[in-house]
C-alpha cells in the first residue's frame, strides 16, 4: 500500500499543563483510508519548542485518497471535564459552525505536518525557542506578514526606543536578523545565542512591503512597548526620551513572560531588577479564609479608571496609585473591580477604548509587571479583577501597528476588513470609533482570542468585559448597508473567544456590553449563543437615571424627580426593567459613559437636583435620591456595578478628554462632604453581601404607583425572603403605606426592618419603622416609607 506519514501536533501555547489525555480523531479508518466514520488514536505529551505542552502523534494515510479533504481534531480532558472537543476554532464558512481542521495529502516523500495552535501568544512575537536537546532557550521571532517581500528584525537603542523611517535609531552593535517565510504567511527566525542575552532589548520589524517600500512595524504580538509618553516623532517635536515617546510607535521589547519583578516599584537606575519566577510570584496570591467569588451573582463591581487616580499631583494615575487605592475599596466592601482598558493605546492620557497591542499593558500605567502586582494585591484582599477589552476597532492611529502592515493596497490591509466591489468599495464601519477588523482572517481573530487567554492565564484576571459587542456581531456596514458576512465572522470570533477561555478556566466571567435584545448573547455556543455570562444593561440606567440624550422614551426617574415638583413618575415602566434584571444582567446607575461624557449626562448627585448648587437642603435631597438609585441597582436581581466616586458624591463631569483636570479627591472626600454617603454605601453593600436573596436571580414586583412614586419588590432564596419598599416621593408616608398582592407574594408573616436609607447617620431624616417587626396579614403589608428613600425588611 502506498501511504504518506502525517504528523499531527496540538500546540497549546500555554506554559501551564492544563490539558491531558489528548486523543486524535480524524476522518480515516484503521487502514488509513478516508472514512466518514472517524477513528481515534492516543497522543503523546511533550514540551514543544516554545516551552509549552504539545500533544503529538503520527498516522499513515493511503495516497489513494490524495484528492480527499481530510478532517481532524483533538479530544481532551481538562478543566471542563473529560472528553471535550479541543478545537474552538470554526471553519472558514459563513454557513457552518463546525470545528475541525482539514488538509489534503501532499504526496511528498517527507512526513506531512499538520499543526493546530490553540493560542498564538507564543507562536507569534519574540519568544523563547527550545531547540531539540537544548535546555537553554534561544530567541525566535515570528510575524504574520503574508504580503511582504522580505522581513528583518532590527534592534533599537534602549535609551530612546525609536527607529525612524530613515533608519535612524538602529543599534549597529546588534545583529540584523533575517526572517524566513513559511507557507502560511508567517516569517520566522532568530539570532545566534541564548534568549537571556537579548532580553529587554527594543526591536522592530523592517519590512519590504508588497510595493517594494521599506517600512518599520512594531510587533502586534509584543508583550511590551518601550515608549511611555505621548510624542510621535514623525509628527511632532520629541526630546528623544523613552518617557515622552508614544508607546504605539515605539520599539517593541523582548520580554521573558515567565519571570516577575519581585518589587512593585521601579528598579533604581543602574541596578538590576530582582526577578522571581511567575510560579513563585503567584504562590502567594491568595489569603487563607478570604476566597475569591467565582459567580457573577455574588459580585459588587466597582468600575475603575486607573488614569483618573493620582489626585493632587500632575499627570495621569497609574497602577501604583491603583494599589494604594485598594484599601479604600476594601473599606467600601466591594468585591470586584472592573478596569477600563489597559492594553497599549495612543498617548498616555486616555480611557483606552482603542488599542494597538493587545498583549501589552499600557506602559504609561506601569506595564505588565505592575499589572501583575495589582492583580496579586486584589486577590490577596479577596477582590475579583475584570478587565475591559476592545475588539470592535483598533486605536485611531496605528500607522506602525495594524495599518497597512505589509501592503498599501486596501484589499491587502491585513488587519482591516475592506469590501472590494466594482464600484464604491471601502472599509467597513460598525458604529464604534474605528473601522471593522478583518474578522474573517483566523490570525486576526487569534490576536483577540490569544490576548484574552494571556490576560486570564498569565495575568490571572478573573473576567473580561467586551466593549460594544453588537459592533462585532450585528452592525458591520459598508456605506450604511449591512454586510452579513462580517456579522457572521464577528459571531464566530465571539464564540471562539468564549470557548477558548472556558476551556482554560471554566469559572471565567465574561460580560458583553451589548445593547441589542438578542438573547443568544448570554447563551452558550452549544445552544447557538455567543457564550457570555451576562451583559451590561444600559436600559436599566436610562430608565432609572435618564439624563442621557439617548434616554428618549425611557422612564427617566431621577431626571424627572430632580426637575422639581411631585408629579407622577413612570415607576411602572422602570418596574419592568427592574424585573428583567434577573436575566443575566450587569446593572448600574452610573458608568464611565454616563458620568458626563455622553450628551446630556452628569454625575448622579448632580442629576438628582437638576444641576442646582449642592448646599443645605438641596444637597440633602440630592443625596437622598442618589441613595435610592444605588439601592435600586444593588438590590436588583442583576449584578450591580457603579463608577468610581459615586460613593462620595462625585460632582464633576467625567469626560474622555478632560478627566485629569476633573479628578476628585475620593479619599479626602470620604472624610469630608462625602462621609455620610460613603457610610451608606459601605453599610448597604455589607448588608447585600450577607443576604442570600439579594445574590439570587429571584425577584417579584409587589406594588407600583406612578402617582405616589412608589415601588415595592421582593427577593428570595429558598425560605429566606426580603422586601424592599422605595419611594421617590418628596413627602414621607408617615402614617403608613399599604402594599397589597396575592398570598404567595405576601404571605402571613412577620417582617423586620433591617435597613433604612433615611437614617440620620446617612444624612437622612430618620423617618422609617425604627427597626420594628411588622406583620403582613391577608396579603397586606403596611409600612412607613421615608421621602426619597427606601426600607428593607427580612421575613422572620
Amino acid at each position: 500500500m502506498n501511504t504518506q506519514k502525517v504528523d499531527f501536533q496540538f500546540i497549546t501555547g500555554l506554559k501551564r499543563t492544563i490539558f491531558r489525555n489528548a486523543r486524535l480523531r480524524g476522518s480515516w479508518d484503521d487502514s488509513g483510508r478516508y472514512s466518514d466514520n472517524w477513528t481515534e488514536a492516543p497522543m503523546q505529551e511533550e514540551m514543544g519548542t516554545d516551552g509549552c505542552p504539545v500533544f503529538i502523534t503520527s498516522v499513515e494515510l493511503d495516497l489513494a485518497d490524495q484528492g480527499k479533504m481530510f478532517q481532524w481534531g483533538v479530544v481532551l480532558d481538562g478543566p471542563q471535564g473529560a472528553n471535550f472537543w479541543g478545537i474552538p476554532t470554526e471553519v472558514k464558512d459563513i454557513n457552518s459552525v463546525e470545528r475541525h481542521r482539514q488538509f489534503r495529502l501532499s504526496g511528498d516523500a517527507a512526513p506531512q505536518v499538520e499543526r493546530y495552535y490553540f493560542t498564538y501568544g507564543r507562536r507569534l512575537g519574540a519568544n523563547k525557542h527550545f531547540a531539540a536537546g537544548n535546555a537553554t532557550p534561544g530567541l525566535r521571532f515570528a510575524v504574520w506578514a503574508p504580503n511582504a517581500q522580505n522581513v528583518d528584525v532590527v534592534f533599537g537603542n534602549p535609551a530612546n526606543g525609536y527607529i525612524a523611517n530613515d533608519d535612524t535609531g538602529i543599534d549597529p552593535a546588534q545583529p540584523v536578523v533575517a526572517l524566513f517565510r513559511l507557507a502560511d504567511g508567517i516569517w520566522e527566525g532568530g539570532p545566534p545565542g541564548d534568549f537571556a542575552s537579548f532580553k529587554s532589548l527594543p526591536y522592530m520589524y523592517r519590512i519590504e512591503n508588497a510595493q517594494g517600500k521599506i517600512v518599520y512595524r512594531t510587533d502586534i504580538f509584543s508583550r511590551s512597548q518601550i515608549g511611555k509618553g505621548n510624542k510621535n516623532p514623525a509628527k511632532t517635536d520629541w526630546p528623544g526620551t523613552v518617557e515622552t515617546l508614544d508607546g504605539t510607535v515605539s520599539c517593541s521589547v523582548i520580554i521573558d513572560p515567565d519571570v516577575v519583578r519581585r518589587d512593585f516599584e521601579s528598579t533604581p537606575p543602574g541596578m538590576q531588577p530582582d526577578l522571581i519566577s511567575a510560579e513563585a510570584f503567584w504562590a502567594t496570591e491568595f489569603t487563607s479564609g478570604l476566597p475569591l467569588s467565582t459567580r457573577l451573582e455574588d459580585l459588587i463591581i466597582y468600575e475603575l479608571h486607573v488614569g483618573s487616580l493620582g489626585f493632587g499631583r500632575d499627570g495621569v494615575g497609574n497602577l501604583s496609585d491603583a494599589v494604594s487605592f485598594l484599601d479604600h475599596l476594601v473599606d467600601l466592601g466591594v468585591n470586584a473591580i472592573e478596569l477600563l482598558p489597559l492594553a497599549e493605546f495612543n498617548g498616555n492620557a486616555g480611557w483606552g477604548y482603542g488599542n494597538s497591542h493587545h498583549f501589552c499593558i499600557e506602559s504609561s500605567a506601569g506595564g505588565r509587571d505592575k499589572y501583575r502586582h495589582f492583580v496579586h494585591e486584589c486577590h490577596r484582599r479577596g477582590i475579583v479583577v475584570i478587565q475591559d477589552v476592545v475588539y470592535n476597532h483598533y486605536a485611531p492611529d496605528v500607522e506602525r501597528a495594524e495599518w497597512q502592515y505589509d501592503s498599501t493596497i486596501p484589499e491587502e490591509n491585513i488587519y482591516f476588513w475592506y469590501e472590494s466591489k466594482p464600484r464604491d468599495g471601502g472599509y467597513l464601519d460598525n458604529g464604534s470609533s474605528g473601522a471593522t477588523p478583518r474578522f474573517w482572517e483566523e490570525k486576526v481573530r487569534q490576536q483577540f482570542i490569544s490576548s484574552a487567554a494571556f490576560l486570564i492565564e498569565e495575568m490571572h484576571v478573573d473576567g473580561l468585559r467586551v466593549d460594544l459587542t453588537q459592533a462585532i456581531h450585528r452592525d458591520n456596514t459598508l456605506h450604511g448597508q449591512s454586510i452579513g458576512s462580517a456579522n457572521v465572522f464577528g459571531q464566530k470570533l465571539l464564540r471562539e473567544w468564549s470557548r477558548t477561555l472556558c476551556m482554560i478556566r471554566p469559572t471565567v466571567m465574561l460580560i458583553a456590553e451589548d445593547h441589542t435584545e438578542w438573547d443568544a448573547v448570554t447563551k452558550s455556543p452549544a445552544q447557538g449563543g455567543l457564550g457570555f455570562n451576562a451583559k451590561w444593561e444600559a436600559s436599566f440606567y436610562h430608565n432609572l437615571i435618564g439624563d442621557s440624550d439617548m434616554a428618549g422614551g425611557k422612564a427617566r426617574l431621577l431626571k424627572q424627580a430632580g426637575s422639581g415638583g411631585n408629579d407622577p413618575l413612570r415607576m411602572d415602566q422602570f418596574s419592568g426593567v427592574l424585573y428583567n434584571s434577573r436575566n443575566n444582567q450587569v446593572v448600574f446607575h452610573e458608568s464611565h459613559d454616563e458620568a458626563g461624557n455622553a450628551g446630556g449626562t452628569a454625575r448622579t448627585i448632580v442629576t438628582a437636583v437638576n444641576g442646582a448648587p449642592l448646599i443645605d437642603a438641596t444637597r440633602i435631597a440630592a443625596e437622598a435620591r442618589s441613595r435610592v438609585c444605588f439601592g435600586f441597582s444593588l438590590l436588583s436581581a442583576g449584578t450591580p456595578m457603579f463608577f468610581m466616586g459615586e460613593e462620595i458624591g462625585a460632582q464633576k463631569r467625567y469626560t474622555y478628554d478632560n478627566f485629569v483636570l476633573n479628578r476628585e479627591d475620593i479619599l479626602g472626600d470620604r472624610d469630608g462632604n462625602g462621609k455620610k454617603l460613603f457610610r451608606f454605601y459601605q453599610e448597604l453593600i455589607t448588608l447585600s453581601r450577607r443576604l442570600r436573596p439579594i445574590r439570587s436571580h429571584n425577584i417579584d414586583i409587589l406594588h407600583v404607583s406612578n402617582s405616589n412614586r412608589v415601588i415595592a419588590f421582593k427577593r428570595w432564596s429558598g425560605e429566606e425572603e426580603v422586601i424592599i419598599v422605595a419611594s421617590l416621593n418628596n413627602t414621607a408616608f408617615n402614617n403608613g403605606y399599604i402594599i397589597e398582592k396575592d398570598w404567595l407574594a405576601i404571605p402571613n408573616a412577620r417582617w423586620k426592618e433591617i435597613f433604612n436609607s433615611d437614617a440620620a447617620v446617612y444624612g437622612g431624616q430618620n423617618v422609617g419603622n425604627g427597626g420594628a417587626i411588622i406583620p403582613s396579614y391577608q396579603c397586606r403589608f403596611n409600612v412607613v416609607i421615608p421621602a426619597n428613600g427606601f426600607v428593607v425588611f427580612t421575613k422572620q
